[in-house]
């Protein structure tokens, strides 16, 4: 059975590594703002950012839904 550190230090690698990904790809989206080279609309944008704080949202809807029980909730 993996230690907690096992643990951690695998998550640490995937996380950077999958982060950094992402964080690449959405550059590359940027790059699709030069008009000069690319032809789009207001509308397009608008439905590659929605598409993306959805992703968003979700990410952090998951990493909420994983926190330990009692987490958020109001105790008297």
């Amino acid at each position: 059975m993996p230690s907690q550190n096992d643990k951690r230090d695998k998550f640490v690698k995937l996380a950077e590594g999958r982060t950094q990904a992402a964080l690449d790809a959405i550059r590359k989206l940027g790059n699709l703002s030069n008009a000069r080279a690319y032809e789009f609309t207001q509308s397009d944008v608008k439905k590659i950012i929605k598409a993306l704080r959805e992703a968003t949202a979700d990410v952090e809807r998951k990493f909420e839904s994983s926190a330990p029980e009692g987490a958020g909730k109001f105790k008297l």
